[in-house]
Protein backbone atom coordinates (compact mmCIF):
# COMPACT_ATOMS: atom_id res chain seq x y z
CA UNK A 1 0.00 0.00 0.00
CA UNK A 2 1.48 3.54 -0.75
CA UNK A 3 -0.38 6.43 0.92
CA UNK A 4 0.14 9.86 0.10
CA UNK A 5 -1.18 12.12 2.88
CA UNK A 6 -1.46 15.77 2.33
CA UNK A 7 -1.43 18.18 5.09
CA UNK A 8 -0.40 21.69 6.22
CA UNK A 9 0.94 23.59 9.00
CA UNK A 10 -1.79 26.20 9.54
CA UNK A 11 -2.36 24.76 13.25
CA UNK A 12 -0.75 21.83 14.52
CA UNK A 13 -3.68 19.10 14.47
CA UNK A 14 -3.34 18.92 10.30
CA UNK A 15 0.00 17.30 10.50
CA UNK A 16 -0.59 15.29 14.02
CA UNK A 17 -3.60 13.91 12.31
CA UNK A 18 -1.19 12.71 9.82
CA UNK A 19 1.57 11.46 12.08
CA UNK A 20 -1.48 9.61 13.67
CA UNK A 21 -2.64 7.74 10.37
CA UNK A 22 0.87 7.09 9.48
CA UNK A 23 1.86 5.42 12.77
CA UNK A 24 -1.66 2.97 12.66
CA UNK A 25 -0.49 2.16 9.21
CA UNK A 26 2.90 0.95 10.04
CA UNK A 27 1.74 -0.92 12.75
CA UNK A 28 -0.76 -3.36 10.62
CA UNK A 29 1.54 -3.24 7.35
CA UNK A 30 5.51 -2.27 8.06
CA UNK A 31 5.73 -2.98 4.12
CA UNK A 32 3.08 0.07 3.40
CA UNK A 33 5.17 3.10 1.96
CA UNK A 34 3.72 6.43 3.35
CA UNK A 35 4.72 10.00 2.45
CA UNK A 36 3.17 12.69 4.46
CA UNK A 37 3.53 16.28 2.65
CA UNK A 38 2.80 19.48 3.38
CA UNK A 39 1.13 20.53 0.64
CA UNK A 40 0.94 24.14 0.92
CA UNK A 41 5.14 24.29 1.43
CA UNK A 42 5.16 22.02 -1.50
CA UNK A 43 3.41 23.71 -4.72
CA UNK A 44 4.74 27.50 -2.90
CA UNK A 45 6.86 28.34 -0.17
CA UNK A 46 5.93 31.99 -0.80
CA UNK A 47 1.58 31.13 -0.69
CA UNK A 48 2.68 28.72 2.66
CA UNK A 49 4.22 31.45 4.20
CA UNK A 50 1.44 34.01 3.39
CA UNK A 51 -1.51 31.54 4.20
CA UNK A 52 0.36 30.21 7.47
CA UNK A 53 1.33 33.96 8.72
CA UNK A 54 -1.91 35.07 7.71
CA UNK A 55 -3.81 32.81 9.93
CA UNK A 56 -1.55 33.08 12.81
CA UNK A 57 -1.80 36.68 12.75
CA UNK A 58 -5.71 37.51 12.20
CA UNK A 59 -6.61 33.96 14.96
CA UNK A 60 -4.01 36.14 17.42
CA UNK A 61 -4.70 40.00 16.46
CA UNK A 62 -7.78 40.54 14.58
CA UNK A 63 -9.75 37.41 16.09
CA UNK A 64 -13.22 39.08 14.91
CA UNK A 65 -11.96 39.70 11.15
CA UNK A 66 -11.08 35.99 10.86
CA UNK A 67 -14.24 35.07 11.83
CA UNK A 68 -15.94 37.09 9.54
CA UNK A 69 -13.46 35.54 6.57
CA UNK A 70 -14.22 32.07 7.81
CA UNK A 71 -17.40 32.90 7.60
CA UNK A 72 -17.65 34.29 4.23
CA UNK A 73 -15.84 31.33 2.55
CA UNK A 74 -18.23 29.11 4.05
CA UNK A 75 -20.77 30.13 1.41
CA UNK A 76 -19.84 28.34 -1.86
CA UNK A 77 -21.44 31.43 -4.08
CA UNK A 78 -19.84 34.60 -2.27
CA UNK A 79 -17.44 36.52 -3.84
CA UNK A 80 -14.26 35.91 -1.37
CA UNK A 81 -14.98 32.27 -2.14
CA UNK A 82 -14.51 32.07 -4.96
CA UNK A 83 -11.67 34.49 -5.16
CA UNK A 84 -10.12 32.29 -3.05
CA UNK A 85 -10.82 29.66 -4.68
CA UNK A 86 -10.11 30.76 -7.92
CA UNK A 87 -6.10 31.89 -6.62
CA UNK A 88 -5.79 27.98 -4.95
CA UNK A 89 -6.96 25.86 -8.03
CA UNK A 90 -4.24 27.78 -9.67
CA UNK A 91 -1.90 25.92 -8.60
CA UNK A 92 -3.41 22.60 -8.54
CA UNK A 93 -1.07 21.33 -11.21
CA UNK A 94 1.56 21.73 -9.25
CA UNK A 95 1.40 18.63 -7.70
CA UNK A 96 1.39 16.53 -10.48
CA UNK A 97 5.29 15.76 -9.87
CA UNK A 98 4.54 14.48 -6.71
CA UNK A 99 2.25 12.19 -7.61
CA UNK A 100 3.93 10.83 -10.75
CA UNK A 101 6.99 10.19 -8.86
CA UNK A 102 5.73 9.09 -5.50
CA UNK A 103 2.83 6.71 -7.19
CA UNK A 104 0.09 6.38 -4.32
CA UNK A 105 -2.51 4.05 -4.30
CA UNK A 106 -4.88 6.13 -2.73
CA UNK A 107 -4.65 9.91 -1.39
CA UNK A 108 -5.50 11.10 2.09
CA UNK A 109 -5.94 14.89 3.05
CA UNK A 110 -6.22 16.47 6.34
CA UNK A 111 -6.37 19.91 5.58
CA UNK A 112 -9.34 21.56 3.14
CA UNK A 113 -6.69 22.98 0.69
CA UNK A 114 -5.09 19.53 0.02
CA UNK A 115 -8.40 18.56 -0.64
CA UNK A 116 -9.16 21.52 -3.27
CA UNK A 117 -6.01 21.20 -4.62
CA UNK A 118 -6.12 17.14 -5.53
CA UNK A 119 -10.27 17.02 -6.27
CA UNK A 120 -9.55 19.74 -8.60
CA UNK A 121 -6.85 18.29 -10.42
CA UNK A 122 -8.58 14.80 -10.45
CA UNK A 123 -11.25 16.32 -12.11
CA UNK A 124 -9.08 18.34 -14.64
CA UNK A 125 -6.90 15.45 -15.76
CA UNK A 126 -9.34 12.23 -15.25
CA UNK A 127 -7.51 10.72 -12.30
CA UNK A 128 -8.65 7.56 -10.98
CA UNK A 129 -6.39 7.54 -7.44
CA UNK A 130 -9.24 7.76 -4.69
CA UNK A 131 -8.80 10.34 -2.24
CA UNK A 132 -10.32 10.25 1.72
CA UNK A 133 -10.90 13.77 3.00
CA UNK A 134 -10.41 13.97 6.90
CA UNK A 135 -12.63 16.91 8.21
CA UNK A 136 -10.23 17.82 11.54
CA UNK A 137 -12.73 20.06 13.51
CA UNK A 138 -16.52 19.40 14.51
CA UNK A 139 -18.26 21.15 12.44
CA UNK A 140 -18.79 21.52 8.40
CA UNK A 141 -17.05 23.92 6.17
CA UNK A 142 -17.71 24.36 2.31
CA UNK A 143 -14.04 24.65 1.63
CA UNK A 144 -14.22 20.49 2.16
CA UNK A 145 -16.48 19.88 0.32
CA UNK A 146 -15.49 18.89 -3.69
CA UNK A 147 -16.50 16.72 -6.54
CA UNK A 148 -14.38 13.45 -6.77
CA UNK A 149 -13.91 13.37 -3.29
CA UNK A 150 -14.46 9.57 -2.82
CA UNK A 151 -14.79 9.56 1.09
CA UNK A 152 -15.23 12.41 4.05
CA UNK A 153 -14.45 11.10 7.50
CA UNK A 154 -15.96 13.63 10.55
CA UNK A 155 -16.34 13.51 14.01
CA UNK A 156 -20.38 12.55 14.10
CA UNK A 157 -23.56 12.09 13.15
CA UNK A 158 -24.56 15.66 13.11
CA UNK A 159 -21.30 16.09 10.35
CA UNK A 160 -22.80 13.46 8.23
CA UNK A 161 -26.14 15.65 8.06
CA UNK A 162 -24.79 18.58 7.23
CA UNK A 163 -22.88 17.40 4.83
CA UNK A 164 -25.91 15.44 3.58
CA UNK A 165 -27.33 18.99 3.38
CA UNK A 166 -25.05 20.48 1.43
CA UNK A 167 -25.40 17.60 -1.70
CA UNK A 168 -22.84 15.34 -0.60
CA UNK A 169 -24.35 11.60 -1.20
CA UNK A 170 -24.81 9.80 2.45
CA UNK A 171 -22.84 6.76 1.30
CA UNK A 172 -19.76 8.90 1.19
CA UNK A 173 -19.67 10.24 4.86
CA UNK A 174 -18.27 8.03 7.63
CA UNK A 175 -18.46 9.52 11.25
CA UNK A 176 -15.39 7.72 12.43
CA UNK A 177 -13.83 10.55 14.05
CA UNK A 178 -10.37 12.27 13.97
CA UNK A 179 -7.29 9.87 14.27
CA UNK A 180 -5.44 10.28 16.95
CA UNK A 181 -1.92 8.46 18.28
CA UNK A 182 -2.70 5.26 20.06
CA UNK A 183 -1.21 5.84 22.85
CA UNK A 184 -4.29 8.15 24.10
CA UNK A 185 -6.18 5.36 24.23
CA UNK A 186 -3.30 3.22 26.20
CA UNK A 187 -4.01 3.45 30.40
CA UNK A 188 -0.93 4.56 31.79
CA UNK A 189 0.96 3.63 35.41
CA UNK A 190 -1.09 6.58 37.23
CA UNK A 191 1.16 6.37 40.25
CA UNK A 192 4.59 5.68 39.23
CA UNK A 193 3.82 8.65 36.63
CA UNK A 194 3.19 11.21 39.28
CA UNK A 195 6.26 10.21 41.38
CA UNK A 196 8.20 11.02 37.76
CA UNK A 197 6.97 14.66 37.84
CA UNK A 198 7.44 15.34 41.29
CA UNK A 199 3.69 15.66 41.48
CA UNK A 200 0.94 14.47 44.20
CA UNK A 201 -1.17 11.51 42.92
CA UNK A 202 -3.89 12.28 46.17
CA UNK A 203 -4.59 15.90 44.65
CA UNK A 204 -6.96 17.12 41.85
CA UNK A 205 -4.99 17.70 39.00
CA UNK A 206 -5.61 20.88 35.94
CA UNK A 207 -3.88 20.77 32.60
CA UNK A 208 -3.15 23.56 30.71
CA UNK A 209 -2.64 23.18 27.41
CA UNK A 210 -1.50 26.71 26.08
CA UNK A 211 -0.84 25.80 22.58
CA UNK A 212 0.53 28.64 19.95
CA UNK A 213 -1.14 31.67 20.94
CA UNK A 214 -1.60 34.09 23.61
CA UNK A 215 0.71 34.73 26.67
CA UNK A 216 -1.29 37.39 28.46
CA UNK A 217 -4.63 35.71 27.98
CA UNK A 218 -2.79 32.07 29.46
CA UNK A 219 -1.25 34.26 32.66
CA UNK A 220 -4.71 35.61 33.40
CA UNK A 221 -5.99 32.42 33.56
CA UNK A 222 -3.53 31.08 35.37
CA UNK A 223 -3.72 34.57 37.99
CA UNK A 224 -7.70 33.83 38.23
CA UNK A 225 -7.61 29.96 38.46
CA UNK A 226 -4.88 29.52 41.42
CA UNK A 227 -7.29 32.09 43.56
CA UNK A 228 -9.82 28.66 43.99
CA UNK A 229 -9.60 27.83 47.52
CA UNK A 230 -9.96 24.61 46.38
CA UNK A 231 -6.56 22.25 46.86
CA UNK A 232 -5.10 21.18 43.71
CA UNK A 233 -2.05 21.22 41.54
CA UNK A 234 -1.69 22.33 37.62
CA UNK A 235 0.11 20.86 35.23
CA UNK A 236 1.68 23.78 32.33
CA UNK A 237 2.53 22.83 28.93
CA UNK A 238 3.42 25.97 26.98
CA UNK A 239 3.95 24.20 23.68
CA UNK A 240 6.95 25.60 21.10
CA UNK A 241 5.90 28.71 22.80
CA UNK A 242 9.45 30.41 24.43
CA UNK A 243 7.78 33.82 24.74
CA UNK A 244 5.03 31.82 26.88
CA UNK A 245 7.66 29.87 28.97
CA UNK A 246 10.02 32.64 29.79
CA UNK A 247 7.35 34.46 31.08
CA UNK A 248 5.57 31.48 33.00
CA UNK A 249 8.72 30.84 34.45
CA UNK A 250 9.53 34.41 35.57
CA UNK A 251 5.81 34.69 36.81
CA UNK A 252 6.81 31.75 38.71
CA UNK A 253 9.72 32.32 40.16
CA UNK A 254 8.35 35.65 41.56
CA UNK A 255 5.12 34.22 43.24
CA UNK A 256 7.66 31.85 44.88
CA UNK A 257 10.20 34.24 46.16
CA UNK A 258 7.28 37.04 47.00
CA UNK A 259 5.92 34.05 49.15
CA UNK A 260 8.80 33.07 50.69
CA UNK A 261 9.26 36.56 51.94
CA UNK A 262 5.87 37.00 53.34
CA UNK A 263 6.58 33.31 55.12
CA UNK A 264 10.13 34.77 56.32
CA UNK A 265 8.62 38.06 57.53
CA UNK A 266 5.86 36.43 59.63
CA UNK A 267 8.66 34.42 61.47
CA UNK A 268 10.96 37.22 61.87
CA UNK A 269 8.31 39.54 63.17
CA UNK A 270 5.21 37.46 63.56
CA UNK A 271 3.15 40.41 65.63
CA UNK A 272 3.67 43.35 62.53
CA UNK A 273 2.03 43.84 59.03
CA UNK A 274 1.75 41.08 57.21
CA UNK A 275 3.52 40.55 53.72
CA UNK A 276 0.64 40.29 51.47
CA UNK A 277 0.82 36.47 49.96
CA UNK A 278 0.31 35.74 46.16
CA UNK A 279 -2.26 32.67 45.60
CA UNK A 280 -0.35 29.88 44.18
CA UNK A 281 -1.00 25.92 43.37
CA UNK A 282 2.12 23.59 43.15
CA UNK A 283 2.50 23.75 39.34
CA UNK A 284 5.12 21.98 36.95
CA UNK A 285 6.21 24.01 33.83
CA UNK A 286 6.78 22.27 30.65
CA UNK A 287 8.09 23.62 26.97
CA UNK A 288 7.51 20.89 24.40
CA UNK A 289 6.44 17.42 24.92
CA UNK A 290 6.61 14.00 23.49
CA UNK A 291 4.34 12.65 25.90
CA UNK A 292 1.19 14.51 26.48
CA UNK A 293 -0.80 11.56 26.24
CA UNK A 294 0.72 10.76 29.82
CA UNK A 295 -0.22 14.10 31.20
CA UNK A 296 -3.78 14.15 29.90
CA UNK A 297 -3.95 10.82 31.64
CA UNK A 298 -2.79 12.09 34.70
CA UNK A 299 -5.54 15.23 34.96
CA UNK A 300 -9.03 15.81 35.74
CA UNK A 301 -9.74 18.56 33.89
CA UNK A 302 -7.84 20.33 30.73
CA UNK A 303 -7.86 24.25 30.56
CA UNK A 304 -7.50 24.87 26.85
CA UNK A 305 -8.24 26.16 23.26
CA UNK A 306 -10.64 23.86 21.59
CA UNK A 307 -8.33 22.66 18.71
CA UNK A 308 -9.93 19.83 16.64
CA UNK A 309 -6.98 17.99 17.59
CA UNK A 310 -6.35 18.72 21.05
CA UNK A 311 -10.29 18.48 21.59
CA UNK A 312 -10.09 15.02 20.04
CA UNK A 313 -6.66 13.93 22.31
CA UNK A 314 -9.29 14.65 25.06
CA UNK A 315 -11.71 12.85 24.24
CA UNK A 316 -9.55 9.65 23.72
CA UNK A 317 -8.04 9.85 27.39
CA UNK A 318 -11.93 10.81 28.41
CA UNK A 319 -10.62 13.93 30.00
CA UNK A 320 -13.09 16.95 30.57
CA UNK A 321 -12.81 19.83 29.31
CA UNK A 322 -12.91 24.23 30.13
CA UNK A 323 -13.20 25.81 26.82
CA UNK A 324 -11.12 29.50 26.88
CA UNK A 325 -11.06 32.05 24.38
CA UNK A 326 -12.45 30.20 21.27
CA UNK A 327 -11.41 32.12 17.39
CA UNK A 328 -14.69 33.18 16.07
CA UNK A 329 -15.00 30.56 13.19
CA UNK A 330 -13.62 26.41 13.52
CA UNK A 331 -12.90 27.06 17.02
CA UNK A 332 -15.48 28.66 18.00
CA UNK A 333 -18.02 25.93 16.33
CA UNK A 334 -15.99 22.96 18.45
CA UNK A 335 -16.58 24.87 21.61
CA UNK A 336 -20.15 24.90 21.09
CA UNK A 337 -20.33 21.23 19.79
CA UNK A 338 -18.41 20.39 23.22
CA UNK A 339 -20.58 22.43 25.47
CA UNK A 340 -23.93 21.36 23.73
CA UNK A 341 -22.65 17.25 24.08
CA UNK A 342 -21.56 18.29 28.05
CA UNK A 343 -18.25 17.06 27.28
CA UNK A 344 -16.92 21.43 28.03
CA UNK A 345 -17.94 23.93 29.84
CA UNK A 346 -16.56 27.46 28.81
CA UNK A 347 -14.55 30.01 30.57
CA UNK A 348 -16.47 32.86 29.19
CA UNK A 349 -14.46 35.53 30.91
CA UNK A 350 -11.54 36.35 33.26
CA UNK A 351 -13.44 36.78 36.27
CA UNK A 352 -15.30 33.10 35.82
CA UNK A 353 -12.40 31.48 35.89
CA UNK A 354 -12.33 31.08 39.45
CA UNK A 355 -15.82 30.42 39.80
CA UNK A 356 -16.02 27.62 37.25
CA UNK A 357 -12.76 25.57 38.34
CA UNK A 358 -13.68 25.74 41.65
CA UNK A 359 -17.52 24.67 41.32
CA UNK A 360 -16.15 21.73 38.87
CA UNK A 361 -13.96 21.00 41.55
CA UNK A 362 -16.90 20.70 43.95
CA UNK A 363 -19.42 18.26 42.12
CA UNK A 364 -17.59 15.25 41.46
CA UNK A 365 -20.63 14.44 39.72
CA UNK A 366 -20.74 17.25 37.34
CA UNK A 367 -17.18 15.80 35.94
CA UNK A 368 -18.00 12.20 36.32
CA UNK A 369 -20.91 13.76 34.25
CA UNK A 370 -18.56 14.79 31.51
CA UNK A 371 -16.30 11.71 31.48
CA UNK A 372 -19.65 9.48 31.19
CA UNK A 373 -20.66 11.84 27.99
CA UNK A 374 -16.85 11.73 26.39
CA UNK A 375 -16.94 7.68 26.98
CA UNK A 376 -20.47 7.67 24.81
CA UNK A 377 -18.49 10.05 21.99
CA UNK A 378 -15.24 8.49 22.12
CA UNK A 379 -14.61 7.25 18.48
CA UNK A 380 -11.85 4.99 20.11
CA UNK A 381 -11.37 3.05 16.27
CA UNK A 382 -10.85 5.78 14.37
CA UNK A 383 -7.84 5.10 12.85
CA UNK A 384 -8.51 1.34 12.48
CA UNK A 385 -11.97 2.28 10.76
CA UNK A 386 -10.10 4.89 8.21
CA UNK A 387 -7.23 1.98 7.37
CA UNK A 388 -10.01 -0.67 6.57
CA UNK A 389 -11.53 2.42 4.32
CA UNK A 390 -8.17 3.05 2.67
CA UNK A 391 -8.42 -0.74 1.67
CA UNK A 392 -11.46 -0.89 0.15
CA UNK A 393 -10.92 2.19 -2.06
CA UNK A 394 -7.84 0.58 -2.90
CA UNK A 395 -9.44 -2.67 -3.91
CA UNK A 396 -12.26 -0.80 -5.60
CA UNK A 397 -10.07 1.20 -8.13
CA UNK A 398 -8.18 -1.94 -9.48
Amino acid sequence: MRVLILAATTGGGHMRAADALKEYILSQDENAEIKIEDVIEYISPFVNKAVTGGYVYMAKNTPTMYGTFYKSIDDENSPVNRTVEMVTVSFKKRLMPLIEEFKPDIIVTTHSLATELYASLKKLLGLKIPIISILTDFAIHQTYIYEGVDAYVVSSRKMVDDLVSRGVERVRVYPYGIPVKQEFYKEIDRLTAFESEGLDPELPTILIMAGSFGVTDILKIYHKIVKSPEDFQIIVITGKNEKLYDNFERYLKRITIKNTLAEINEIIKPNSKKRRRIASKPTKLLYFTNEVEKYMHMADLIVTKPGGLTVTEAISVGLPMAIFKAIPGQEEQNADFLVNKNMAVRLEKDKTCTTMITRLLREPDRLDGMKKSIREFSKGNSAKNIYILMQELIDRNK
